[in-house]
């Protein structure tokens, strides 16, 4: 059972829902489980909820009368789950092979029985925070398996795990290294912790290529060991409609492809146009992919790392990006016309077209550790007068230290940091040239050279 007063994991209550039964056997249970536990929230049974990036509740603690009357229920006999600390498990799992849930979170073992095998009917399995070091063969047999949480320090699962076909949630630590042809057997696979393509392991990126239930948050790690656009395609990242975040991983001591091949593997893992979170660590190429023009729903986007790009992606005619963070690109020097992207607004007539504003929903921009930037330019105007950045509420330039100019045009802006710089203030200026009227900090730090702007 869980503890009184401490943190409930929504999607572990929800998969503990499914092993149970207690949600129609159907490809959408989860869904159906989220509004069974909002029904819940709403009467206040759950309460003191936690919420992650998108606002979508994440964690939550369990009303203490709730609590009281689950543990009541759960001593009645008649249960098919055991939350153990480990103490006889093995005599405990031989006279409960009904079980359909098996939690020993934080329990004191180091093994796990071979008679596990013999739980025909076990669902949901949790060993995370044990001291086990490897799974017994037997897990192979347990083919109504849906959850399986294995404890972070494993390095390795059973080629047998291949059996379980019905999983739809898994969840390992960094250290696991998961060999080639497993993955993509787990066609109903709805959540990931991560993919790490390696040479080492035989993991390929086409292991993605069939699980297209994954929902929420996909992590690509290796993308270095990537050969091609064509073999990133094979990812077939454009048919996950259910991944709002998207996290897209190169390794700068990995083998040295050409630049091209880069661009074309970053080019090949087009999402689907439903991605909402994107973030791109130390990618090796030089320029961003086409398909960043078509990402109309996207709210947010990291670029961290991409030390071999000379210019910024075009972004300014994205509708709903509030939040852009770009750090350590040493080889940008300039921010241009092309950063607004003044020539990808689709209105349909021109005299609307002029109108609409550039970055309407940004709120929050970032540029750190961008040492060759010397020039950040204002938005274009060749068609008459146009709103840029009237919702941008949080600007912070830090180590950008050859920066001379900045747009002067921040309707919006309620925090400014600029630390780092020896231009003598010119960005500066050109920032506070318009009354801030609605701005409510500002913080200056680590001029080199620099002159108060008199009033």
């Amino acid at each position: 059972m869980f503890i009184k007063d401490v943190d409930i994991e929504k999607d572990d209550l929800i998969q503990l829902w499914m092993a149970q039964g207690w949600l129609d056997s159907c490809s959408e249970m989860e869904e159906r489980g989220n509004q069974y536990f909002h029904i819940l929230l709403g009467k206040s049974l759950f309460q003191d909820v936690t919420r992650d990036y998108g606002g979508n509740v994440t964690k939550c603690k369990m009303h203490d009368l709730v609590h009281d009357l689950a543990a009541r229920v759960s001593k009645s006999g008649n249960s098919r789950s055991l939350f153990s600390n480990g103490e006889d498990l093995g005599s405990n799992l031989l006279t409960s092979k009904s079980l359909r849930v098996l939690n020993l979170y934080n329990a004191d073992i180091e093994v796990l029985p071979d008679s596990i095998g013999k739980l025909k009917h076990l669902r949901y399995l949790n060993v995370l925070k044990t001291r086990m070091k490897a799974l017994p063969k037997s897990i192979g047999k347990l083919y109504n398996m849906q959850t399986l949480k294995v404890p972070y320090q494993l390095e390795e699962f059973p080629t047998e795990i291949a059996n379980l076909t019905n999983l739809r949630h898994i969840c390992f630590g960094r250290y696991m290294k998961v060999a080639g042809g497993i993955l993509g057997r787990f066609i109903n696979l709805r959540s990931l912790p991560f993919l790490k393509v390696s040479t080492e392991t035989g993991l390929r990126i086409e292991e993605l290529s069939g699980l297209n239930q994954l929902h929420n948050t996909l992590s690509i790690y290796g993308l270095e060991n990537v050969g091609d656009g064509e073999e990133a395609q094979k990812a077939n990242l454009v048919e996950k409609k259910h991944i709002r975040k998207l996290i897209l991983d190169w390794k700068l001591s990995g083998p040295s492809h050409n630049v091209e091949n880069n661009d074309d593997v970053l080019e090949g893992l087009r999402p689907h146009s439903s991605l909402e979170f994107l973030e791109i660590h130390e990618f090796m190429g030089v320029k961003f992919p086409s398909w960043l023009l078509l990402a109309n729903n996207l709210k947010d986007i990291e670029l961290l790392g991409c030390n071999n790009c000379e210019g910024v992606p075009v972004l300014g005619h994205l509708p709903y990006l509030s939040c852009v963070k770009i750090k350590r690109m040493e080889k940008l020097t300039r921010i241009g016309s092309e950063f607004y992207g003044d020539n990808h607004v689709n209105c349909g007539n021109e005299s609307s077209k002029e109108a609409r504003p550039l970055f309407p929903a940004l709120k929050t921009l970032h540029i750190k550790e961008a040492p060759n930037l010397i020039e950040w330019m204002e938005a274009p105007t060749e068609r008459g007068s146009r709103v840029v950045f009237p919702c941008l509420e949080e600007l912070i330039l830090i180590h950008c230290r050859q920066l001379t100019s900045a747009p002067s045009h921040f309707p919006s802006l309620k925090k400014l940091v600029i630390k780092g710089m020896r231009s003598e203030g010119r960005p500066i200026t050109s920032i506070l040239s318009n009354q801030l009227t609605t701005l409510t900090h500002l913080s200056l730090s680590d001029f080199w050279i620099w002159t108060v702007v008199g009033t």
